[in-house]
Order: C-alpha cells, then structure tokens, then sequence
C-alpha cells in the first residue's frame, strides 16, 4: 500500500528523496525559509515543513525480544492481537495503555498474562478494576521478564518476581509490550513547543506549531490513539493546513 501511495505522489510532481534530517533551522518570522540539514551534508530550504516522524515504542532491551519482533512480540495489541485469536498470550506494562491492550486481548484470546513490575499498576483506578474482573486475566505483580523462549516465533517466557527472585516460564504465543513510547521529535526541541514527554504541541484543532509555516501530524503529535488511520488523517490536515499557510502568503 506504500508503495502505491509513493507512486501517486510521484505522478503529482513529489521527488521522494532518503536520508536522516539531523538538524533544522526555523525562522519565527511568517513567509521566511526555514532549513534542514540531511545526513550532515545536505541543505533544503522550504517556505513549509511538515513534521511526520511518528514515535517509537519503549521495549525492554532484551536480545531475544528484539530478535523475535515481528515473531510475537508486538507493541500494539490492536495492530496484532488478531493473529492470536484463541491463543495465551501477554501484556507488560502497568499504565492506562497496558490496561486497555489487556482488555482488548482478553475478549479474543484464551487467557491473557499480565506482568506489573511493582507491586501496583499506574493506571486508573477504573481501569485497574476492569482488568480484574476479567475471568481470562492473571495479573502477576512484582514481575519482570528475563527472557522470550523461542527461535522463530514466541514460545513463552521466563519471568522472575523480583521481590522472592523466583522464576517460572510461562507458554504465550504473544507478549505486548505497553510501556509507553518516544516521540521521535528531539532534533526540533530548540525550536518547536512540545510537552514533557517530547510530543510536538499543536494549535487548537488544527496542525500548526508554535513556527509560522511548521506543521505536525501523526504520532509525533499524537500520545492517545498511535493508529495509521488517525495519523493519515492528520496527516491530510497538515497538507491542507499547508496549502492554506502558502496561499496566504
């Protein structure tokens, strides 16, 4: 589907080009050029910059959960949690979203895990007692992983209770990761208004950012919904937002 996106944009003129902007220079003054700098050696200047750099998902760091990404291990249990309809599987992760992606699994799966680092979960109260009213959910606090068992696909999971330091393994097919994510915004914070977690703050109901002619779409803006259809559509209002900052020049 990219691909297809990509090639229409190429029959309306767009020149796609690849690097990594790795510096920027915006002007606060309305009508001025601001600049990007690619892979340290290139400069762009445009009267208009749409900041679509998404977030990344938080993992845990380990070498088997990075090595079976895509083989089980998931950040995004609405993305994914089909595939393991009728099947175990787990959730880490102790906030609101950890919560949620719980409560969507626990009506497709046959039983869902949850691991809570502490000895209590960060997400609201209402939500903490959804989750444990749900027959198919076995919260275990005070657990941390130590490995994801498998060589092509999850298996299951070693966990340990960090408090006794007993471990068990566990059979899943699925662990969801949910303990949050970074906005990929870092190289704009000399410029761009953002909040304390680095997502870019937008106006009102529209894209624009605090610099007259910069706009902001997608998860770099967004720290609720990350899904690909609410972040086209923002994406589609940063393009009309955009086309009417030009016109108005």
């Amino acid at each position: 589907m990219m691909e297809d996106l990509k090639q229409q944009a190429e029959r309306f003129g767009t020149e796609i080009r690849h690097g990594y902007v790795n510096k920027v220079i915006f002007k606060k003054q309305r009508g001025a050029n601001h600049k990007i700098f690619v892979d340290d050696n290139r400069e762009l200047s445009a009267k208009v910059i749409i900041i679509a750099t998404g977030a990344s998902a938080k993992y845990l760091g380990l070498e088997s959960e990075a090595r079976l990404k895509g083989g089980g291990v998931s950040a995004c249990a609405v993305c994914d949690g089909f595939f393991y309809k009728g099947q175990d599987v787990a959730v880490v992760g102790a906030g609101d979203t950890a919560t949620e992606e719980t409560i969507y699994l626990s009506k497709i799966c046959s039983h869902v895990h949850m691991f809570v680092r502490r000895n209590e979960m960060r997400a609201s109260k209402t939500m903490q007692e959804r989750v444990k009213n749900i027959k198919n959910v076995k919260i275990h606090y005070n657990t941390e992983i130590e490995e994801v068992l498998g060589d092509n696909t999850v298996g299951g999971v070693r966990v340990f209770n960090n408090i006794s330091n007993k471990k068990q393994e566990i059979a899943i097919t699925g662990l969801f990761i949910a303990i949050g994510h970074n906005p990929n915004t870092s190289v704009f914070r000399e410029y761009i208004e953002m909040d304390n977690a680095g997502y870019i703050l937008t106006k009102g109901k529209t894209t624009e950012t605090n610099i007259p002619g910069v706009f902001a779409c997608g998860d770099s803006q967004d720290p609720i919904y990350r899904q690909a259809v609410t972040a086209a559509g923002t994406g589609c209002m940063a393009a009309l937002d955009a086309e009417s900052y030009l016109a108005s020049l």
